[in-house]
């Protein structure tokens, strides 16, 4: 793997495979890995992040979950990028420090959603103790404030962090405020930084605005897509990029108004693919199978570009 290569592109938000008991199964990352390279041309993932259910996992689970991709995806995958954060400061020194020993391609570490920080002095001095504890790994903050509620501003959190956070190389961003996005973008002059958006129904507008790529949980199933979408918008060829970007909404738009979250991911990544992804963990529940017989319908429905 080559950890210090440019990230952009496609990142994989992974899904952790559970056997019906609800215990991890790690025997299918080796099948999972082959097929986000082989049939979704995707070669970067964000382990142990929200679609992976990771603050409902154990730190021993998350590591063995870290061990098992850096294995499977070596000399397959080009980066690596392993969520850390916890809701307590020693797990997430102890989860960046496993990180960088197996030689993770970066980390990431969500705010703290239990006890906040409350500006943007208390978020850096949080992410900076975490971020020292693996001083050769590239370091993410994932802003997700829909979920964390923490609000701070990205924009303003890239003033100065470089000082504080020398190892500091970008943001995945999920959140819709694409003028803080933009924002961040315009003052990336240099280009050192990198943003990966995070909201993968609205990508296009990212990239419009400048954002290096994206992670998200549907480039488990529709990377081949997302990644024509990309290619129209660098030839440029806008139409057809705002086309696959429709169809992406398309298929999205349906299943929200069924009701859907990592539970109904999960189903929909294993009918498609055909690796069993299992039930999520409790408190959440499994999708119903009016859910999977009504998305399967309407994702076959869909005639790509790419396929006329």
């Amino acid at each position: 793997m080559t950890p210090r290569k440019k990230l952009k592109g496609l990142v994989a938000a992974t899904i952790t495979p559970m056997t019906p008991d609800g215990q991890i199964n790690l025997p299918v990352i080796r099948q999972y890995v082959d097929y986000l390279v082989n049939e979704q041309n995707v070669k970067n993932v964000f382990v142990n992040g929200t679609t992976g259910e990771g603050l409902s996992l154990s730190v021993q689970e998350r590591k063995q979950l870290a061990e098992e991709w850096m294995c499977k995806g070596k000399d397959k995958l080009d980066h690596v990028i392993i969520h850390v954060g916890a809701l307590n400061l020693p797990e997430c020194q102890e989860l960046a420090r496993h990180a960088a020993a197996i030689g993770a391609g970066g980390i990431a570490v969500i705010a703290p959603f239990f006890f906040k920080p409350t500006n943007k002095d208390e978020l850096v001095a949080f992410l900076q103790k975490i971020a020292s504890e693996a001083p050769e790994v590239p370091f993410y903050y994932y802003h997700i404030p829909p979920l964390t509620g923490v609000k701070i501003r990205v924009e303003e959190l890239l003033d100065g962090i470089k000082a504080q956070i020398p190892t500091f190389q970008g943001v995945k961003f999920s959140d819709t405020d694409l003028l803080d996005l933009a924002q961040c973008i315009n003052k990336n002059e240099t280009g050192e930084f990198e943003f990966l958006y995070g909201v993968d129904e609205q990508l296009l507008s990212a990239l419009a605005v400048g954002a290096n790529g994206a992670v998200g949980s549907t480039y488990n199933y529709l990377g081949r897509q997302t990644n024509l979408m990309l290619q129209a918008f660098a030839k440029p060829d806008f139409a057809l990029a705002q086309k696959y970007q429709f169809l992406t909404g398309e298929f999205l738009n349906f299943v929200i108004k069924l009701g859907f979250g990592v539970a109904q991911t999960k189903a929909v990544m294993t009918f498609v693919s055909g690796i069993p992804m299992g039930p999520p963990r409790l408190p959440l529940v499994d999708a119903s199978s009016e859910f999977i017989v009504k998305a399967k319908a309407k994702l076959d429905s869909i005639v790509w570009p790419d396929s006329d």
